[in-house]
C-alpha cells in the first residue's frame, strides 16, 4: 500500500495524446477574431432604409472600418422565436447555409413596427408581449419580454464577419506589382491563417481566405447556462474566462480528456439559460467549426443615494455573456424565448422535429 502510495498512475495521461487536439491558441479563425476585436471596430445600422415584408424586417449595417455593407434579417416565427440572419450584401459567392436540420420552412409571423427613426426601430409581434428595440449607432439588438431587457445582441460589440476574397493568384494576374506586394505580406502571415493553416501534418487551403463569423449574446439576470453538447464536463456550463473556450467539432476519438471543454462526439450549437421566471434558448445554426466563450458578470452593487423598489429589484441582477465563433458560414441564430423550460424545448423541437408544435414541442397526430 505505500508503495502504491508513492506512483501516481493517470489513467487519463494514457488514454489521451493531448498532441492530436487542438486548444484555442492552435486555431487561427479564433486567433483573428480576438486580434481584431481588440481594435473595437464597430457597425452602424441604417434604419431609415428598413423594409418590413411579410415574412422579415431588412436592413444594412456598415462596418466603420472596412466600409463594406452587411444584409440583416428578422423574423418573427410562429410560437414565440425570432430568427436573425446576417450576410454578406453581395458575397463574392453563395456562403454556405446549413439545409436538412431545420425540418421543414417555420411559419413567419410578421413583425410590426412599433416605433422608428433613423436612430432606432422596434419591432414587436402580433400580440406585442416581444419586443426587438433595434439601436443604429453601434448597432445592437435588445429583444424585451414584457418591458424588461432579457437579452441584448452585440452590445459588446462583438459582431465579427470576414468578407470573402478573390484567390491570390487570380488577383495577381489583374493587380500591379505594388498590389501584389501587399497581398504577398498578408500571405506569409501565417500564424493568422489567412489562406492556409496548418496543424501537425494536415493542411487545410482556404480559396476564398478566411471567411469566419462571431457574435455576443447577453443574458440579463442569468447566471445558469446547459447545453452545447457534447463535451466531457459539469452539466452546468462554466465560465470560460480563465481558459480554454467551449469547442463544438464533431470527433470520433478513443480517448478524451476529462473535466475539459473540448468538443467530442456530437456538435449541437443549442444552449438553455435558466433562472426563476424564465428560460431562454439560443440555437446556432452553423455546422463549421465554433468556439463558445461564457462569461458570467455579478450582481450590479448600486450607492445608497439610489433607493425605492426598482433599486432593490436592480441590485440583485446578474448577467451571462455568451460569445459564439465560428470558422464559416453565415450568422443564422433562433431565439427561444421561452418562457418555460417546457416552452423552450417546444420552441428547438418545432425547429428540428418533424410534425413538432411551436407551443408544445409534441409531435402531431
Amino acid at each position: 500500500m505505500e508503495a502504491a502510495g508513492k506512483e501516481e498512475i493517470s489513467v487519463e495521461d494514457e488514454a489521451v495524446d493531448k498532441n492530436i487536439f487542438k486548444d484555442c491558441s492552435k486555431i487561427a479563425f479564433y486567433r483573428r477574431q480576438k486580434q481584431q476585436l481588440s481594435r473595437r471596430a464597430t457597425y452602424q445600422a441604417s434604419l431609415d432604409s428598413a423594409t418590413t415584408g411579410k415574412d422579415s424586417t431588412k436592413f444594412r449595417i456598415i462596418n466603420e472600418t472596412t466600409k463594406v455593407p452587411l444584409l440583416v434579417e428578422v423574423y418573427g416565427i410562429e410560437g414565440n422565436i425570432f430568427r436573425l440572419k446576417i450576410n454578406e450584401e453581395t458575397p463574392l459567392k453563395p456562403r454556405y447555409e446549413v439545409p436538412d436540420v431545420l425540418t421543414s420552412k417555420p411559419s413567419t409571423v410578421r413583425l410590426i413596427s412599433c416605433a422608428g427613426d433613423a436612430d432606432s426601430l422596434v419591432l414587436a409581434d402580433g400580440k406585442g408581449d416581444l419586443k426587438c428595440h433595434i439601436t443604429a449607432n453601434p448597432f445592437k439588438i435588445d429583444l424585451v419580454s414584457e418591458e424588461e431587457v432579457v437579452m441584448s445582441i452585440n452590445s459588446l460589440g462583438q459582431l465579427y464577419f470576414e468578407h470573402l476574397q478573390i484567390p491570390l493568384k487570380q488577383r495577381a494576374t489583374k493587380e500591379n506589382k505594388e498590389d501584389t506586394s501587399v497581398d504577398a505580406s498578408q500571405e506569409d502571415q501565417e500564424d493568422l491563417g489567412l489562406w492556409e493553416e496548418k496543424f501537425g501534418k494536415f493542411v487545410d487551403v482556404k480559396v476564398n481566405g478566411p471567411a469566419s463569423i462571431g457574435l455576443d449574446f447577453s443574458l440579463h439576470g442569468f447566471e445558469h447556462l446547459y447545453g452545447i453538447p457534447q463535451h466531457a464536463e459539469s452539466h452546468q456550463l462554466k465560465n470560460t474566462s480563465d481558459g480554454d473556450a467551449y469547442r463544438l467539432y464533431n470527433l470520433d476519438v478513443y480517448g478524451y480528456k476529462i473535466h475539459d471543454k473540448m468538443g467530442i462526439y456530437g456538435s449541437v450549437p443549442y444552449l438553455l439559460a435558466h433562472k426563476p421566471g424564465r428560460t431562454l434558448g439560443i440555437f446556432w445554426l452553423n455546422a463549421s467549426e465554433t468556439l463558445v466563450e461564457i462569461n458570467t458578470e455579478p450582481a450590479v452593487k448600486y450607492t445608497l443615494t439610489q433607493m425605492g423598489p426598482v433599486a432593490a429589484k436592480q441590485k440583485v441582477r446578474c448577467r451571462t455573456d455568451v460569445h459564439w465563433m465560428s470558422e464559416s458560414g453565415i450568422i443564422d441564430v433562433f431565439l427561444l424565448t421561452g418562457p418555460t423550460p417546457s416552452d423552450v424545448f417546444g420552441q428547438y423541437s418545432y425547429l428540428t422535429v418533424s410534425g413538432s408544435s411551436p407551443r408544445s414541442g409534441r409531435r402531431g397526430i
